[in-house]
């Protein structure tokens, strides 16, 4: 096999990324322009040579990009709807004490991104944290938020970009569900140990009292713009034929924004660090759409695991429509492996990126990896577990 420099390129772009996260935008659109100018001067683009060829694969990545782009800065400005509302402030009264109130808030995060986004579920997750812990919160809870958003939507088509895009191909929301064997049985390992961790990093203030009044309008806005969201996700895959057509949950979420704004002000400068993050994914997202991946190894339970650990830095998007391409995959367990094992390292998936924005000390690849250690562990038992349970079903 020929080099592929692309690839090179590539891990480069990714090191560069861990060793200077403080810098990481430019990092990921320094390493995006290498490896466009490579492909125009010496190889190809996955469509082919020259500027049509070019044009021809952003037709394909435009609706992905776009979508990203909209949610993660649209959910940064509804979170800071959510936080106005003061209902994280209530929240530590109707919470267990001790270590129990950071398990039951993963749970939490855990149920709501079965029905909302991952990354919904991981940036409100984020700011129910900074009120339960009084504003520190450690890199390992942090990872933890993130694990609990990745495994809760692994087992539902409109709870993950990478479900949607199996449901949106022909996969049943049937076939996906028992994801959610794996999905519990890694809630049982990183939650509780997540949770520990921090309640020894900061106590939580689980018993005591809240006098700030509720906002009511703000948190029937949070549900209406919700709700737009995931209707705008539902009837946007009911009604495609295979293909999505424009980023109907971005515009659906941004819609409702827009409308609502009247009733209440929207807290618009949050809305630049989000931009930065989300042009940070994006870079990543085209990035590894311009590897020169052809195809994935022989479907088996050993490249379904493979695949689950290459996603922690490599994006899982472009991964699992290879694997639909090519067929013959447990959809299930495919999507919990892409699903969950991106929440390894903070930039492998968009929760992670979403709820970095708020914790940028988050971006220490060393320190993710350090503190929240029982991720990856938990990934190996969810995988063990569902594939001694339900064994290798290729569809």
């Amino acid at each position: 096999m020929p080099i592929q420099y692309e690839l090179i390129l590539f891990g480069l772009m990714l090191a560069g990324v861990a060793l200077f996260h403080k810098r990481a935008l430019a990092v990921s659109l320094t390493g995006l322009a290498l490896i466009l100018a490579y492909e125009a001067t010496v190889t190809a683009f996955p469509t082919g040579r020259g500027m049509d060829a070019l044009l021809l694969h952003a037709q394909h990545e435009w609706v992905i990009v776009t979508n990203l782009l909209l949610l993660l800065v649209g959910f940064e400005l509804l979170a800071s709807h959510f936080e106005r509302s003061n209902v994280s402030d209530h929240l530590p009264c109707h919470l267990p004490t001790g270590w129990t109130g950071g398990l039951t808030l993963l749970g939490i995060i855990f149920v709501l991104s079965g029905f909302l986004d991952n990354i919904a579920a991981a940036v409100l997750g984020g700011v129910m944290a900074r009120h339960l812990y009084k504003g520190r919160v450690s890199v390992g809870f942090l990872a933890a938020i993130v694990a609990s958003a990745n495994a809760g939507g692994a087992g539902s088509v409109i709870g993950d970009t990478t479900t949607t895009i199996m449901w949106l191909n022909g996969v049943s929301p049937v076939t996906v569900l028992p994801a959610y064997l794996a999905s519990a049985a890694a809630f049982a390992v990183f939650a509780p140990l997540g949770a520990m961790a921090q309640e020894r990093f900061e106590p939580s203030c689980a018993d005591q009292p809240c006098d700030k009044p509720l906002h009511w309008r703000r948190i029937w806005i949070v549900s209406a713009i919700l709700a737009s969201a995931v209707a705008g996700n539902i009837f946007a895959n009911i009604l495609s034929d295979g293909e999505d057509t424009a980023p109907w949950l971005g515009l659906a979420l941004w819609g409702a924004l827009l409308l609502t704004s009247p009733l209440a002000r929207v807290d618009w400068s949050g809305a630049k660090p989000a931009l930065k993050g989300a042009l940070f994914l994006v870079a990543l997202v085209l990035s590894a759409s311009l590897m020169p991946v052809r195809a994935l190894p022989e479907p088996s339970w050993q490249s379904a695991f493979g695949l689950g650990l290459l996603s922690s830095v490599f994006d899982n998007i472009p991964l699992t429509v290879l694997a639909l391409e090519q067929g013959g995959y447990d959809w299930a367990l495919l999507a919990y492996a892409v699903g969950f094992g991106g929440s390894m390292v903070w930039f492998g998936s968009s929760a992670g990126v979403a709820l970095t924005n708020d914790y940028p000390e988050g971006r220490s690849v060393t320190q993710w990896l350090k503190e929240g250690w029982f991720v990856p562990v938990a990934y190996l038992t969810g995988f063990a577990v569902m594939l001694a349970l339900t064994g290798w079903n290729p569809s």
